[in-house]
């Protein structure tokens, strides 16, 4: 049976049938096709760490330049985002998984070549800013189709949890890539770390391969509307609906406002605590470690999670309140503690915000709010230290973290003070599940 919903401004939306003629939605097998999954994006993940870290540590040491540092974050991040626009009507489109497949065989293509040039000898910048910008392109066609293809084989009581345990994976690879990159890197080169990641690409495809989606019908199957006609009803489907407006906007700002500590907090350790290689470590150590643990927390107890808008606001605010403690902290201990608590903070507004969105928005247009999700992770952060950054180098760390967390608090209590967005909010607990439409042929 088909069911629909009414936003705030009274416009209904249809949602597609019932998953099964069971009434609870079970997915038949849905635990196998998870692990596989999981499985498969984790190893595939793990081969894109090691490249990030292996590609800042090669540059780093090979030119010593803050300018090709800086271009390197360019071609390895803009692409994404603006591909991520489009990203999102293809996956709304198209097939989710194959788009996966897809991205993840081109990436693990460029890759190759990448490595065979450089194993030859041909090892310009321009070819490594090259690789970057393609490996940044296919990812935002793969990041919204990832995001948009877990409802489909999630059941919708289940997506907290495995959204949890999908947090948890990269925050324990965080920890792990690091450590993994330094020893191929120390030990061979970079080319090594470059075929490694084209081996754990072709892993993650085949076990994708063995993963069974259902299919997603699209009302207009006739494929009338047109590509940029799919984008502007995405923009219209954000703006038109309060719930998801409003999630991303505090989304955002917190993104933006959470960045400043992720970013500064290094800076910070060596003003203030000294240079100390362990240091350094211990500090993102802790911060990796809170992600971890929130992730954790929030696998442990998905189910139990009765109001999420309530965790997620309770989360912002408390990690706009920890930040500005964070910019008092006069013990190293004392500051670590602290940003291991603003992580499982963020970790405790990630995995809810990511499960609402999942089950309010209509699994049509899934690919498309993911699609804008991707810019505002992938920009939100950049923009953070064009903001920070500058001001760091002109004042001291402390009172830039207090004035960050005082603002994010000022942001949440604003928000909560505007009738509309009370009501938006309060009404994504309300909301009817969509559902995805089985493949007869599945």
């Amino acid at each position: 049976m088909a069911t629909g919903s009414t936003d705030e401004s009274g416009h209904e939306h249809r949602s597609t049938p019932d998953m099964t003629d069971d009434p609870t939605n079970d997915m038949p097998g849905w635990k196998r096709n998870v692990a596989l999954f999981l499985t498969g994006q984790t190893i595939s993940l793990l081969g894109s760490m090691l490249v990030q870290f292996a590609v800042m540590w090669h540059l780093t040491i090979e030119t010593g330049s803050g300018a090709v540092l800086m271009l390197s974050i360019v071609f390895g991040m803009l692409p994404q985002a603006f591909v991520s626009i489009f990203g999102g009507v293809w996956a709304d489109r198209h097939d989710r998984r194959l788009l996966i497949i897809g991205a993840d065989t081109a990436i693990a293509t460029i890759t190759l070549a990448l490595a065979l040039l450089m194993a030859s000898g041909i090892d310009d910048l321009w070819l490594i800013y090259v690789a970057l910008a393609v490996r940044s392109t296919f990812a935002g066609i793969q990041t919204p189709a990832v995001s948009a293809m877990i409802p489909q084989i999630v059941p919708a009581d289940q997506l907290l949890r495995i959204n949890g345990i999908n947090q948890s994976i990269q925050s324990a690879m965080m920890l792990l890539a690091p450590a993994v990159a330094a020893g191929v890197y120390a030990s061979y080169d970079i080319v090594a770390v470059f075929f490694v990641d084209v081996v754990t690409a072709l892993v993650g495809v085949g076990l994708l391969l063995l993963v069974t989606v259902p299919r997603l019908v699209r009302q207009d199957a006739d494929g009338a509307v047109s590509y940029f006609g799919d984008l502007a009803a995405g923009v219209r489907y954000v703006a038109a609906h309060g719930p998801v407006r409003w999630l991303m906007v505090l989304f955002a700002v917190s993104m933006v406002l959470v960045g400043a500590p992720s970013y500064l907090t290094p800076l910070m350790v060596v003003r203030t605590f000294g240079d100390e290689v362990w240091k350094l470590t211990a500090n993102e150590i802790f911060w990796a470690a809170g992600m971890l643990a929130g992730g954790i927390v929030m696998a442990a107890l998905g189910p139990r999670v009765r109001n999420k808008v309530a965790l997620i606001v309770g989360s912002v605010l408390a990690a706009g309140a920890f930040t500005a403690l964070l910019g008092l902290a006069t013990n190293l201990w004392v500051f670590y503690g602290i940003g291991f608590v603003i992580s499982v903070a963020f970790a405790f507004m990630s995995a809810p915000s990511m499960t609402i969105l999942q089950e309010s928005v209509e699994p049509q247009m899934l690919g498309r709010v993911f699609g804008f999700v991707g810019i505002v992770m992938t920009v939100a952060m950049p923009l953070s230290m064009v903001v920070f950054g500058p001001l760091a180098d002109r004042f001291a760390i402390e009172p830039l973290l207090v004035v960050a967390g005082l603002l994010l608090v000022a942001f949440v209590v604003t928000v909560l003070a505007i009738p509309t967005a009370r009501r938006s909010l309060a009404a994504v607990e309300r909301r009817p599940v969509p559902e995805a439409v089985p493949d007869p042929a599945a």
